[in-house]
């Protein structure tokens, strides 16, 4: 998953927004939807775009190796609060990174927004429960529903597969969901993510094949060779592969895709790969213990639901 380092340590000490960067003539009314999480009250107006790169200017400003380019501005899963989604660059790399602008523009807060209540994951799981209908194993009435959106472009992901496939074997009455979520920054991630619905059209089982087939040959596709690529990895997968071509480009597919982007979105996924566990969601799937893992999952399904 990206994640930023150094940069979150600036942003973590320089919060502040001045009030005379504020103009309330540039702000303007929410118009997104709300995630599965959030508040009935209305939602507080969001600050402008100007308004957020003037903060990112006199945050970064002093170094130009540092870049960004704003993803999103919508309301966060607490309505009141904004929630500002960026792409960060510097010579390390490209990280996302994600912050919330609090009412009147005065500071931002940096870290995770985590569910708060009796059920705190229940409006997730609900959601997912609805919504994912991605390529599944395991029983449809399993206790625990593990949904993993996915960047087929993405090494985390790659790395973080064993993890997932370890699990699934620990835990056997567990339905897990892979939901296609391919990156903007990626290049050639969209159209695997196309290959992939289409594989799945052809054969459910060969798209386990297509998917380690893919994130064992990352490092050979780039965006000018990736159709001959993936459709030699759908051929090799088991199901036709020009056909696999053909439905990669078709407006039905990109649709499906675009759902699935969209699923992620509402249930606040901001890179990959991210796990869900009966609606609790892991983002640091490489970086977080098998055992806790195992025991996430052992504790939800002792709850029954």
């Amino acid at each position: 998953m990206f994640r930023f380092t150094a940069i979150n340590a600036l942003v973590l000490l320089l919060i502040f927004v001045a009030a005379a960067q504020q103009n309330p003539a540039a702000v303007k009314k929410s118009t997104g939807k709300r995630s599965p999480g959030a508040a009935s009250q209305a939602s507080t107006p969001l600050p402008s775009e100007a308004t957020v790169n003037e903060f990112l200017k006199h945050t970064f400003g002093y170094d130009p190796a540092i870049t960004w380019k704003i993803q999103s501005i919508k309301p966060a899963q607490d309505p009141q609060l904004a929630e500002v989604t960026l792409l960060m660059s510097d010579p390390q790399g490209q990280r996302a990174a994600t912050f919330y602008v609090t009412p009147g523009e005065h500071f931002v807060l940096t870290g995770d927004m985590i569910p708060f209540g009796a059920d705190p994951f229940a409006p997730t799981r609900d959601r997912l429960q609805r919504g994912a209908t991605g390529p599944s194993r395991g029983p449809m009435n399993a206790p625990i529903l593990l949904v993993e959106f996915s960047d087929l472009q993405c090494p985390h992901c790659k790395s973080a597969q064993p993890i997932i496939d370890r699990l699934l074997s620990a835990e056997p009455n567990v339905r897990f969901v892979f939901q296609n979520y391919p990156l903007p920054s990626h290049n050639w991630a969209f159209k695997a993510a196309s290959y992939a619905d289409c594989v799945v059209k052809q054969n459910g089982e060969a798209f386990w094949k297509f998917l380690k087939a893919v994130y064992d040959s990352q490092e050979n596709i780039t965006e000018s060779n990736a159709d001959a690529k993936l459709t030699e990895l759908a051929t090799s997968s088991g199901v036709d592969g020009k056909a696999t071509a053909t439905c990669a480009e078709r407006g039905d597919t990109r649709s499906r895709v675009e759902q699935s982007l969209q699923l992620g979105r509402e249930v606040d996924v901001n890179g990959t790969p991210t796990l869900f566990i009966n609606g609790r969601r892991i983002a640091n799937i490489g970086g977080t213990p098998f055992e806790t893992l195992k025991g996430i999952v052992d504790y939800e399904a002792k709850q029954g639901r």
